[in-house]
């Protein structure tokens, strides 16, 4: 059919020519548009069809072919409708994994105390600075807070604010895929009526395990402490000592601890001068709070983590040790509010979790290496949203 159909008239017969020149023209309006479908209504309003028993068979058979051409352009319309919703109810298909199978997971916990695990391989890998993908679905009163990785195998070790300590093995939880709902950790563990996570890590990973306060206060246990043979919600931690725990790592005996605040001062001292009865780590200001503890060593490199997304890779040769703990801290970072640091290599990848319950992964070696204060890059883009969570994973 022509894109712009020449007009045929008959005369006497006024209605038919009115008909015809309001199909012509909607019909070549319609072939000259690229977007289309919202002319298509036109054509549902009611018109009568005149009398065309008396025109001429060369005039009845033109507008017969125009009408069976609208007819058709309507079923596209109808077809590409229906895809449409079909689309809408299927669900979401994965994307191409970026790594083989693995039985590593990540898991993911709310404030409230949601809980999902899923395997890491069905994240996709991305470029630092990207969107991520949505991850756990909380209720409107909840918000994604903390990460972990471990082996489906293997379990968690889970701080509360009341000093408390849990295993939760991994294969209690069920398998879930990336953007789904979690399961509610009271079902698992017996928590009291105001008690929350505060710390979330594998239940195994290094000879020590180093506990510090919001306050500061660092405390250093015997990886034993936390076996298999641990009694469920061991108390291991006084709140009333230094206030509730706020960052926990394992270490391997002979690193030396970097603490980190949210206003992103640091300190970096020994593990081997924290006593058995605990000491201050860092002297904090009123108004600050202990955001991050990783273990260190002169040759490693700490991944640093601001709210606003921005992230920087501060390598320790450039960040000297105190002789002792329990002196004030200095810049780590150029950052408003500093939510997490972590120890990183060669071969890492990083997680990043925001309030919004949306993940990124990507390499860390795509943040540059930095051994001075820095205001660091972008390493998620976020639209009305902040980071809470960061973890490191060996890729």
């Amino acid at each position: 059919m022509p894109s712009t159909p020449s007009r045929c008239k008959i005369p006497g017969v006024h209605p038919i020519n009115a008909v015809l020149d309001r199909v012509l023209r909607e019909m070549h309006n319609l072939h000259a548009s690229s977007t289309h479908p919202w002319f298509l209504p036109l054509f549902t309003m009611p018109i009568a069809r005149p009398d065309l028993s008396q025109a001429d068979p060369a005039i009845l058979d033109y507008v017969e072919t125009l009408e069976a051409e609208l007819a058709r352009l309507h079923a596209l319309q109808d077809l590409s409708g229906e895809r449409q919703r079909q689309a809408r109810r299927e669900p979401e298909q994965p994307l191409e994994p970026s790594e083989p199978p693995t039985t590593l997971n990540v898991v993911t916990i709310s404030a409230g105390g949601m809980v999902k695990r899923t395997p890491r391989h069905l994240y996709q890998r991305q470029r630092r600075g990207g969107m991520g993908v949505f991850d756990l679905e909380t209720p409107a009163n909840d918000r994604p807070a903390f990460l972990a990785l471990a082996d489906a195998a293997s379990s968690l070790l889970l701080l509360t604010n009341r000093g408390r300590a849990f295993r939760l093995p991994l294969s209690s939880l069920a398998e879930a895929s990336v953007r789904s709902r979690g399961q509610v950790l009271g079902d698992f563990l017996g928590f009291m009526a105001d008690e929350r996570v505060i710390c979330a890590l594998p239940a195994e990973g290094g000879s020590y395990l180093v506990l510090v306060s919001e306050r500061g206060q660092v405390r250093r246990y015997s990886a034993h402490l936390f076996s298999e043979a641990m009694r469920p919600g061991a108390a291991v931690f006084d709140p009333a000592y230094g206030g509730e725990p706020a960052a926990a790592c394992w270490t391997a005996g002979d690193d030396d601890l970097f603490i980190a605040t949210r206003s992103a001062l640091a300190i970096r001292f020994a593990e081997r001068q924290v006593p058995v009865r605990g000491v201050l780590g860092i002297r904090l200001e009123r108004d600050d709070r202990v955001a991050a503890v990783t273990a260190v060593k002169d040759d490693s490199s700490v991944f640093l983590l601001g709210a606003d997304g921005r992230g920087a890779r501060r390598q320790m040769a450039g960040f000297r040790p105190h002789k002792e703990p329990g002196a004030g801290g200095k810049t780590a970072m150029k950052t408003d509010a500093l939510i997490g640091a972590v120890t990183v290599g060669a071969d890492d990848e990083l997680f990043i979790l925001s309030r919004l319950s949306k993940i990124i992964r990507f390499y860390a070696l795509d943040v540059p290496a930095k051994e001075g204060v820095v205001q660091g890059v972008d390493c998620m883009e976020l639209r009305a949203d902040e980071t809470v969570a960061v973890i490191a994973s060996r890729a």
